[in-house]
């Protein structure tokens, strides 16, 4: 009997695998399957982060833990570490693959003991300048108490050695400083080859200086690693500020329990043993014997060196048919609803309407929602410009955004200090939705426009991510988006929504009331079906409301990129149901809703996925699409996307991720298609 509900920690480590195949992928560039390799070592240390954090402490509570997951988290945790072990197997198959291949385009990655006599003055200097300073060793043998070891830092675990009294030992730890250093290190090339050394490996030469007090003469060194439980504990202590709570359960997060250790295979037993005695390891925690290097996420910021079919080749970014260059956006706007699609869009078009209304004598007022930002977010920078041209702006920050929350806390800081009105967040809830919202004055009156996004405003992460963005001056859909800004000023004054899916009071029950809609026409004999595209589809709810409507005779089709519940194509529960997942050059982000509504189609992008934190936790905002242009843009970026017999993998109940291929048709690679596509539709109205 096959469960009704997939173990969503199980389906993400699926994902996970789908992200190693890329690596493993001879028609993906040589750099990018490095990076690939380095994206799914960055997941797998959030995961571990998180996740298997959360599971930790369900299994303590024993029994009841079941009663609140409906599972056993230790038969989880267990699962999972089986798995995680096949991938650190297959990551490092993977990864001495492309090592060869690249050494066949003469890029070789040495060791310090394959330098030439120039290379070891090359790496000697660059040691004495710009690594040693930043290096202090911790001996061992001073360290009386727990040795607390920093998240995610690379540890080399030092053996000072005698060559003539093998007996004689002492043991260190020096960090590596990958934080404020290049992980690599591009060395001068040499009769057309080019070489590449790892820091840890530069570390690794210079230790004879290093403990050069000490009288030895040998040196083995063995990289460590440690996770630790990065959930934030923020206390209810009234006397402190929301952020200074934060900032305190940041520090504390460094010091977390442990919840893997990752060690060099060929460290020896009694240096392994001393070093769970000192950072205080138990049987409970995972252990894990990894390869020489640890960090692996470093390889996303592999060096592009080499021949240009080596790396992906940058796309242009396409212009947009609806907005004209020296022109003014909100004009556009008045005319039509836009959408931008990005990577293939630009997102310089967000900060050219924010400069547009900064400077507009008629703009009363500029309000966003903020979730990540880029590191030097120009999208902060033209809502502080616009401060300064005298306008009103509210920025409503989330400070929990997982893993940014420092970021955010500068942010927060800094717009403060330049007048904007700085709002953070619903207690208990995140603020998870992409709005923003421009206030000018118009003949009849204030008038608004919107930005309404499936992903961030993030110019960073908006080169690297599929989302969509709608641009409206549509009334309906502005006065909603003003009510739900009212909602975050106003004292979390509640409100209703006709046109705006909003959780977490109304998401659960509009959708289950589409959904139960097409079941209702699929009885009736009309047509129905469900096109979905979405990051994760966990939610229990919602994933029994789909096997319904499957059972009904409803068609469904989904398109998820991560985490995924549901259980396709079993008789008699799910047969109706169809599900694949694209991996490819972009992060698949876009969130898109299609139901059928007895052929007067209904379309949403959103910035929830169907899991219950999006639904129950969070203020997620699902917007109505009612422009026909825009309407039939997504239905065929989304068939594109369901048609792609290149990057699609099928998602079933054996999780093989199994590509999906059709030789009777042409490659449709969606990601390519889809460019073509925009390229084409926008030029052809450009030109009529």
């Amino acid at each position: 009997m096959i469960s009704k509900i997939r173990n969503k920690e199980i389906s993400w480590l699926s994902f996970n695998e789908r992200v190693l195949q890329e690596a493993d992928n001879p028609d993906v560039p040589l750099i990018d399957r490095m990076k690939f390799l380095g994206i799914c070592s960055s997941n797998l240390d959030e995961f571990y982060r998180v996740r298997v954090a959360t599971l930790n402490r369900l299994a303590y509570l024993g029994k009841k833990a079941k009663k609140f997951i409906g599972e056993d988290p230790n038969a989880i945790l267990k699962e999972i570490t089986t798995i995680a072990l096949n991938q650190h197997i297959k990551f490092d198959r993977i990864y001495k693959k492309i090592i060869k291949a690249l050494a066949k385009e003469n890029i070789y990655i040495i060791t310090e003991k394959e330098l030439t006599p120039e290379q070891e003055d090359y790496v000697l200097n660059y040691f004495h300048s710009e690594v040693r300073p930043k290096l202090i060793p911790i001996m061992l043998a001073q360290v009386n108490d727990t040795l607390q070891l920093r998240d995610r830092t690379i540890y080399l675990s030092v053996c000072l050695c005698k060559n003539n009294d093998p007996a004689k030992k002492k043991y260190a730890l020096i960090e590596i400083p990958s934080d404020v250093l290049p992980r690599f290190l591009t060395l001068p090339s040499a009769e057309g080859k080019k070489y590449i050394i790892l820091l840890d490996d530069v570390i690794r030469y210079g230790l004879d200086e290093i403990f050069s007090i000490f009288a030895f003469d040998r040196y083995e060194a063995y990289t460590i690693k440690i996770t630790r439980d990065a959930e934030l504990d923020i206390d209810d202590d009234i006397s402190e500020s929301y952020m200074e709570k934060l900032h305190k359960s940041l520090k504390q997060r460094q010091a977390g329990n442990p919840i893997r250790f990752i060690y060099d295979s060929r460290i020896p037993d009694n240096f392994l043993n001393l070093l769970k005695e000192k950072i205080n390891l138990t049987k409970e925690d995972t252990l894990i014997a990894g390869s020489k290097y640890h960090n692996n996420r470093d390889f996303m910021d592999f060096p592009a060196i080499g021949s240009r079919q080596l790396k992906y080749t940058p796309i242009k970014s396409l212009s947009h048919k609806d907005i004209h260059p020296e022109k003014s956006l909100m004009r556009s706007m008045r005319k039509k609803d836009i959408l931008l699609h990005y990577p293939y869009h630009s997102f310089d078009y967000v900060i050219d309407l924010l400069r547009e209304a900064s400077i507009d004598p008629k703009v009363l007022s500029i309000k966003m929602t903020i979730y990540r930002v880029a590191k030097n977010s120009s999208v902060l920078n033209a809502l502080i410009n616009a401060v300064k041209n005298g306008k009103s702006v509210v920025a409503v920050l989330e400070l929990q955004a997982r893993f940014d929350e420092e970021s955010n806390i500068y942010w927060a800081n800094r717009l403060k200090e330049e007048g904007v009105k700085v709002i953070f967040g619903v207690p208990g809830l995140k603020v998870h939705s992409k709005l923003c919202l421009i206030t000018r004055t118009e003949k009849g009156g204030p008038a608004h426009y919107a930005i309404i996004g499936t992903g961030n405003f993030n110019e960073e992460t908006a080169k690297l991510y599929t989302d969509h963005a709608l641009f409206t001056a549509d009334q309906k859909v502005t006065r909603e988006v003003n009510k739900i800004f009212n909602f975050f000023v106003k004292i979390y004054r509640s409100d209703t929504f006709k046109h705006l899916v909003v959780s977490p009071n109304f998401m659960r029950n509009r959708v289950t009331n589409i959904i139960n809609k097409e079941i209702k026409n699929t009885s009736s004999g009309k047509p129905a079906y469900i096109f979905l595209k979405l990051n994760g589809l966990t939610d229990p709810q919602l994933i029994q409301k789909l096997y319904e409507a499957s059972e009904a005779g409803v068609k469904i089709r989904l398109i998820i990129r991560g985490m995924f519940s549901l259980i396709p194509g079993i008789e008699g529960m799910s047969n109706n149901i169809e599900a694949i997942s694209i991996v490819d050059k972009f992060l698949e982000h876009t969130r898109i809703f299609i139901f059928c509504n007895d052929g007067d189609e209904k379309f949403y992008i959103s910035s929830a996925d169907w899991m219950p934190r999006n639904i129950d936790r969070r203020i997620e905002v699902t917007c109505p699409i009612y422009d026909e242009d825009i309407k039939n843009e997504l239905r065929s970026y989304m068939e594109i996307q369901w048609n792609d017999n290149v990057r699609a993998r099928i998602l079933n109940d054996k999780l093989d991720n199994r590509f999906r291929r059709d030789r009777s048709r042409k490659k449709i690679r969606t990601q390519w298609q889809i460019y073509d596509y925009l390229k084409k539709y926008h030029q052809i109205q450009e030109n009529t």
